[in-house]
């Protein structure tokens, strides 16, 4: 669906970003979890050391740990994402399979389009783009 469908304008933006609204939602419920959940290890460990729970001393150790994590795991998706884009442009046998399926399904298409000249194109067409 392109952006200039006149449905989708009609459509409200709960639905039309319902991706986007998901993931906050999800990200939003994750974020109180962990800090709800860190307020309450804090204030455990300070009454086992006999001191008072600060929410002052408490925001940067739960930033630093909020950001440990984010780092964690934004390293994990950015090899698996810059990890397959390297994997697929150097060719490896999980991309050129699905290529090869691509190329034999146009060839029959071309030659149940124009079955005359269909040979023809297709060698001029690996002759032009030679695959390597």
């Amino acid at each position: 669906m392109t952006t200039s469908d006149p449905k989708l304008h009609r459509k409200s933006p709960l639905h039309r970003y319902g991706f986007l609204w998901a993931t906050l939602v999800l990200f939003l419920g994750s974020l109180i979890g962990h800090w709800t959940s860190g307020w309450s290890a804090y204030v455990q460990e300070q009454q086992e050391h006999g001191q008072p729970a600060e929410l002052s001393s408490y925001v940067p150790e739960a930033l630093r740990d909020t950001f440990e994590n984010w780092q964690a795991e934004f390293m994990g998706i950015t090899w698996q994402i810059l990890g397959l884009s390297l994997l697929y442009a150097v060719g490896s046998p999980q991309s050129k399979e699905g290529d090869e399926r691509k190329e034999k399904k146009l060839d029959l298409l071309l030659r149940k389009v124009d079955p005359e000249n269909a040979d023809k194109e297709i060698e001029k067409l690996d002759r032009d783009y030679s695959r390597s």
